[in-house]
């Protein structure tokens, strides 16, 4: 991981052990799509997902990004992100830091909900994450050394309209993603595509640790499709990723999805882990402890 999201770790993870009481997990169970589910006003989510990969021919790699999510309001989710990775053979470095935010234009429940995405992202060209595919991004892109690849840093603008749907149990999002390069190059587009739903419906009054309802399991496929030069599917990349996401009692939430290239331009394998933790009020908790410590 990358050395301040590590550091930022260490300031977070003691407030977070420390406070009495977190809200049920608010993490989305996919990886890459996004669906209408925002972060409940006040609340902060606290997360790292790392991802490790195979290469053709080369080194493989393990890639994490630590995320802090909060909710501004009732539509507008704000996030930050810290990336980095190490390579078998190489080194382990920080490629940069991202901020995100989330905006529901439609509170109440439809049935197409529309989410605009806008980020901004200050990477190198090491990064790894893959939080997205667009354009002609294949596995050859990861093939340069760290040295090298770090040098190259790359300031970028990203949107995402997103679109959910809740049919009964299911949750179906699409994904469209638009990615400029500040820097001049065109336009890149890509796709995610998830669908999910909990293994029971029934939610039981006391904290239960494996019950159905704590599980959720679903399918995210995801991928480029060219750029402003040329829109479509050639010499881009695609990935089919079965997952499983189990929310604990308490605030946390572990994720887990073995994901699968589809196409000789994409990397083989992906594994891909999550673990989020939500401090529920944030103001609340944070003047509760100032409060305790002053006594």
């Amino acid at each position: 991981m990358a050395l301040r999201a590590y550091r930022l770790l260490v300031l977070v993870a003691p407030l977070a052990a420390a406070l009495p009481r977190a809200a049920d997990a608010q993490e989305r169970s996919y990886f890459v799509t996004y669906n209408h589910q925002m972060e409940q006003p006040g609340n902060l989510e606290v997360a790292i997902n790392p991802v490790a990969a195979t290469r053709r021919g080369g080194a493989g790699f393990a890639a994490s990004w630590m995320e802090l999510e909060y909710g501004v309001k009732a539509w507008w989710t704000t996030e930050l992100y810290f990336d980095g990775q190490t390579t078998r053979g190489d080194s382990t470095i920080s490629t940069g830091w991202r901020w995100e935010s989330r905006f529901r234009p439609l509170m109440l429940e439809h049935r197409i909900n529309p989410v605009i995405y806008v980020e901004y992202a200050d990477i190198t060209a090491a990064d790894k994450t893959m939080l997205e595919v667009v354009g002609h991004d294949v596995e050859s892109d990861h093939a340069q050394r760290n040295g090298l690849a770090r040098r190259l840093r790359q300031r970028e603008i990203e949107t995402k309209l997103i679109l959910s749907s809740r049919l009964q149990a299911w949750d179906v999002s699409e994904n469209f993603i638009a990615e400029k390069n500040l820097a001049g190059p065109p336009w890149e587009f890509g796709y995610a595509v998830g669908a999910s739903r909990p293994l029971g419906l029934a939610a039981r009054p006391d904290p239960c640790t494996l019950c159905p309802e704590n599980f959720v399991a679903g399918v995210e496929i995801y991928g480029g499709l060219g750029d402003g030069r040329g829109f479509g599917l050639r010499e881009t990349s695609h990935y089919l990723a079965p997952l499983l996401s189990w929310g604990l009692p308490g605030g946390t939430t572990l994720r887990l999805s073995p994901t699968f290239g589809l196409n000789r331009n994409s990397h083989r394998f992906l594994l891909r882990f999550g673990a989020s933790y939500e401090i529920s009020d944030l103001r609340r908790q944070v003047r509760r402890l100032w409060g305790a410590g002053g006594r």
